[in-house]
């Protein structure tokens, strides 16, 4: 086993059981460590925006832009966080206004994103309760878990190698099948119907190695690999959870628009 296996499972073994632990508490104890989260991934985000274009103030706005809305949805103001980040978003599109040569969106519109992703996972525990956002976390894990044992032992065409050279087809259609199944299993005991959770774990998992995919597109602009060295073998914060992101907004959007009992848990 090479060492940067070894460390990316150790790193998992220590990250899953807090994770699962905070949602079950739910709560301050879910809102801290998300917050927590999202204060690194402001700091990761800030540093690789720096890179693109060195600004004054950016990467302060940056946090503050990730934190305070952040802080606000935990306490219950949705709305209000939702406000902030836009206005934040705001405002460092306007700091970069005619000082960045080159991409002046990539800034405010990852923190725009980054944020309103940090707070649909907050909504979806807050309001959706602990086994809608169980079901997610299970389903994003299984989806990485699988997408790199098959990718590592299948091989075969790579899915956008201008973006990630080591994602592959055959990475993706492991990861969606394994969230399939792992949709499916929560489901199994008073959950929603079998083929919805199966279906829905599916599409999810696409839309999270696409988060990821995303991520990588951003990296690989400003000329850097990993969002930083904070988590041993899985590098940073934001390589960590782009899909988890993706997916959480993916799936809070689905149960606006389709109903809160889309799941069949409420």
């Amino acid at each position: 086993m090479s060492r940067s296996l070894l460390l990316r499972i150790l790193s998992a073994a220590i990250l899953i059981p807090v994770a699962v632990a905070a949602v079950w508490a739910g709560g301050p104890w879910f809102s801290l460590v998300v917050g927590v989260f999202a204060v690194g991934m402001a700091w990761e985000w800030g540093g690789i925006c720096n890179r693109a274009q060195p600004l004054a103030l950016q990467s302060p706005a940056i946090i503050a832009t990730i934190a305070i809305p952040t802080a606000l949805a935990a306490a219950g103001w949705l709305v209000p966080g939702l406000l902030a980040a836009a206005a934040g978003a705001a405002a460092i599109a306007v700091l970069a206004a005619g000082r960045v040569r080159r991409a002046a969106w990539l800034a405010p519109a990852g923190t725009l994103y980054i944020t309103v992703a940090v707070l649909a996972v907050l909504h979806l525990r807050l309001d959706g309760g602990l086994w809608p956002t169980l079901w997610l976390f299970v389903v994003v894990w299984a989806t990485d878990i699988a997408a790199y044992a098959a990718g590592r032992s299948i091989g075969g065409p790579l899915l956008a190698p201008s973006l990630s050279p080591r994602k592959t087809w055959s990475g993706l259609l492991g990861g969606a099948t394994a969230a399939a199944a792992a949709g499916a299993a929560m489901a199994a005991d008073g959950g929603p119907p079998l083929a919805l959770a199966a279906g829905l774990g599916f599409a999810l998992a696409v839309v999270s190695q696409a988060g990821d995919l995303a991520e990588s597109a951003a990296k690989r602009y400003v000329g850097v690999k990993d969002a930083s060295g904070l988590i041993p073998g899985h590098g940073g914060v934001l390589d960590r959870l782009d899909g988890l992101m993706a997916a959480a907004l993916a799936f809070v959007v689905l149960r606006q628009c389709l109903g809160e009992e889309l799941l069949g848990w409420r």
